[in-house]
């Protein structure tokens, strides 16, 4: 075997350990949080039931309330009727019966042009 031969055989040696340790940790990432699923992005409706989010990627994502969720904004506990469409939000939620219910939802401060509306 040439220098070369021995170079290639190394690289991808190195390739499958990088992936088997990889795919090794990913289940350890993925349970992270609890098996919760992250929804981020922008309120584009919001009810007493479940608020709808356009998330960072453009979906849309309606997320359902259970008695249990709780609701903040800068770590401060809020009442879900501080919710308001154009918020940024945050929610960790799980998956019930193939629907998202949040477990918590992380409201983002006000937008400048939003306070400035306020003013």
């Amino acid at each position: 075997m040439n220098a070369s031969s021995m170079n290639t055989i190394k690289f991808a040696l190195r390739g499958v350990i990088l992936a088997t340790v990889f795919l090794g940790l990913l289940p350890v990432a993925v349970t992270a949080h609890g098996g919760e699923e992250h929804v981020v992005g922008t309120v584009t409706k919001i009810s007493d039931t479940s608020v709808t989010v356009k998330t960072t990627a453009g979906k849309i994502v309606e997320v359902g309330f259970e008695a249990k969720t709780t609701f903040a904004r800068a770590k401060q506990p809020i009442q879900k009727a501080d919710i308001q469409v154009g918020d940024r939000i945050v929610i960790h939620a799980v998956e019930v019966n193939e629907k998202l219910v949040a477990h918590t939802v992380e409201v983002g401060s006000a937008t400048k042009a939003k306070q400035e509306t306020k003013h």
